[in-house]
C-alpha cells in the first residue's frame, strides 16, 4: 500500500468522524466504446486512478494491454449488453492460473516433438496444459491449434505452442482467433525477431520440418524473449487496429 492509498483511508476515517462527506474514490471506473484497447489506454486510465474499465462485447486487448491490466490491478467489467459472468476476451481477471501457463498443442504429425517438450518444460518446473493430441493416430490440427489460441486468447494461458507437420497450417488457425499472433518460425533468428519485433504470443513448429534439439533450443528462446517495444510498438498496434477493423463485421 503506497502513501497516497493511505492518506485516502485516512481521510475517509476523518471525514466519519466529523460526519463529513467522504472524498471520492479511488475504485473510479471508465468506459470505453473503442474496439481496441492498448497498453496506453490502460497507463492512462491508471494514470486517473481508474480501477474498472466497463468494456463493450467483442472488445479486442493486446498482450501488452493484458500485462498492463494485471500491474496496475485494473479490472474489465463487461457492459450491460454482455451476459451476467461472462468474461471478455483477453481479460486477466479471474485467470491467474494464466501467469506462465503454457498452452500446449498437436496433430499426430507433432505428437512426438509436442511430448518432447512437454517432458523438458516440465523438468524445468514449467506449468504446462496438454490440449491434445495424445497419441500418433491420425488427427485434424484445426482441432488443437484452436484450442491453443483460446486458451492463449482468453488468458487461461501465457503462451502456446503449436505443432504439426508444417508449422505454417497451425498457424492459419490461430490466428483466426482474436488476440492471438501466431508466428511460424523455423530457426533461432525467427524466434527471436518474432518476439522482440512483433510480440507472437503463439509459436507453431513443424515437426517435420525441424530437428528435435533444434526445436527444444526455440522453445527455450521463446519463452526468455520479451517484446522490445519501442518503434515495433506502432507497427505492432496497426495489426491489432487491422483486427478490430474487421471484427464483428
Amino acid at each position: 500500500m503506497d502513501s497516497a492509498q493511505i492518506e485516502r483511508i485516512v481521510q475517509k476515517v476523518l471525514s466519519k468522524l466529523k460526519g463529513e462527506p467522504s472524498p471520492p474514490s479511488s475504485q473510479a471506473t471508465l468506459s470505453v466504446e473503442k474496439k481496441l484497447l492498448t497498453e496506453a489506454d490502460v497507463l492512462r486510465a491508471a494514470a486517473q486512478e481508474v480501477r474498472e474499465i466497463v468494456v463493450p462485447p467483442g472488445l479486442i486487448v493486446t498482450p501488452l494491454a493484458r500485462d498492463a491490466l494485471k500491474e496496475k490491478g485494473i479490472a474489465l467489467v463487461p457492459s450491460s449488453s454482455v451476459r451476467q459472468g461472462e468474461s471478455e476476451r483477453g481479460t486477466t481477471e479471474g485467470n491467474s492460473d494464466g501467469s506462465g501457463t503454457i498452452a500446449l498443442g498437436a496433430d499426430h504429425g507433432g505428437y512426438e516433438m509436442k511430448e518432447a517438450i512437454k517432458r523438458g518444460l516440465q523438468e524445468e518446473g514449467r506449468t504446462v496444459r496438454d490440449f491434445g493430441a495424445f497419441s500418433s493416430e491420425s488427427a485434424d490440427y484445426p482441432d488443437f491449434a484452436l484450442k491453443v489460441a483460446e486458451a492463449v486468447a482468453d488468458g487461461t494461458c501465457h503462451t502456446g505452442i503449436m505443432v504439426d507437420g508444417s508449422g505454417f497450417a497451425s498457424a492459419m488457425v490461430a490466428n483466426k482467433v482474436p488476440g492471438i499472433l501466431a508466428a511460424t518460425c523455423w530457426d533461432l533468428f525467427t524466434v527471436r525477431l518474432a518476439r522482440e519485433h512483433v510480440g507472437a504470443n503463439v509459436l507453431t513448429l513443424g515437426g517435420k520440418v525441424i530437428g528435435l534439439a533444434l526445436a527444444l533450443e526455440m522453445v527455450k528462446v521463446w519463452l526468455e524473449t520479451s517484446f522490445t517495444g519501442g518503434r515495433h510498438q506502432r507497427r505492432t498496434d496497426k495489426i491489432w487496429e487491422v483486427e478490430a477493423k474487421y471484427s464483428r463485421k
